[in-house]
């Protein structure tokens, strides 16, 4: 199986991939206007302000859109069918995901984080994927 792609981090986005390893949820808050930012900056994109702050996010969210991808190239090929998914998550972001688990997804359900390594291999990265909240 082809390696995984490897992923970048540098100084805005670390401490979102610090928190993945910790099977937290990481985002940004504006200090200026208090509204959430993700991806990771070093300027609010709602009103340019300098003050971004960390925000530990409840890792919940509602599914805004999704797709079954059933052909894909390199080290996921051999991983199809699966579901990736644009999360609207509670803080009032938008990020796009994986979705794992059992449990089949639709459009307004209601889905948790659930840090994943998407391959066996040790050296696999883990990411923050989500999984269908049951019972919500």
């Amino acid at each position: 199986m082809p390696d995984l792609p490897s992923i970048v981090i540098d100084a805005e986005s670390k401490p979102f991939w610090d928190g993945v390893a910790l099977g937290e949820l990481r985002l940004q808050r504006c200090r200026d206007c208090a509204r959430a930012v993700f991806p990771a900056r070093v300027v609010c994109p709602h009103c340019f302000g300098e003050g971004l702050e960390p925000l530990l996010a409840a890792g919940t969210g509602t599914v805004y859109s999704k797709t079954v991808v059933h052909r894909a190239f390199g080290a996921f090929a051999e991983q199809v069918p699966f579901t990736i998914a644009l999360i609207d998550l509670d803080e009032g972001v938008r990020m796009m995901s994986r979705i794992v688990g059992e449990t089949p997804v639709a459009i307004g359900d209601r889905v948790r984080l659930r840090v994943t390594r998407l391959d066996d291999a040790p050296d696999a990265p883990q990411l923050p994927c989500f999984r269908a909240e049951v019972g919500a």
